[in-house]
């Protein structure tokens, strides 16, 4: 929404800019490697 209204009205870019809603979010999903059960998370580990 911020970006089609900082289209459609120039002058209020400055304003919606200074409130952060035109950053992205730059965070994705970390992807699953092999010998794991998630991207972090190991498999349960068993002594015997």
């Amino acid at each position: 929404i911020a970006q089609a209204l900082s289209k459609f009205e120039p002058e209020l870019r400055s304003a919606v800019k200074s409130a952060g809603f035109l950053t992205r979010d730059p965070r994705v999903v970390e992807r699953k490697k092999y010998g794991k059960a998630k991207a972090r998370k190991s498999f349960q580990f068993s002594k015997r």
